[in-house]
């Protein structure tokens, strides 16, 4: 999956290991001023068919029509992550980051000078 034409779907997740409970993943590489509309959101949940879960990931935003419908769909349940929400997930699993240096904090142990 994620080539052109292939339905809207990047990828998949497993829940379980026989694959009985899945979870699509529809991912856009955006500029920041170029939002994610209401419209996108429906040509996803078309491509997800039997499956109720989805994700929809953008470096971008996505507009308020979309976050709502989002939020109200009975059908399917998904979850969207924008730019800002990736960016932090990025950094709390150090995913596609590379550490360049750590800094050390102290605390002065005032039991040591009694």
């Amino acid at each position: 999956m994620g080539k052109s034409h292939d339905g809207g779907i990047d990828g998949v997740i497993f829940e379980d290991r026989l694959g009985l409970s899945k979870i699509y993943i529809q991912a856009k590489r955006y500029d920041p001023k170029n939002t994610i509309g209401r419209q996108i959101l429906q040509s996803f949940v078309g491509a997800m068919q039997d499956v109720q879960k989805g994700v929809f990931i953008t470096t971008s935003t996505f507009t308020k029509e979309a976050i709502t419908y989002a939020e109200n769909q009975q059908q399917k349940s998904l979850k969207l992550i924008n730019g800002d929400l990736l960016a932090d997930l990025m950094i709390t699993y150090g995913i596609g980051l590379e550490k360049i240096k750590t800094y050390t904090v102290y605390k002065l142990n005032e039991d040591y000078f009694e």
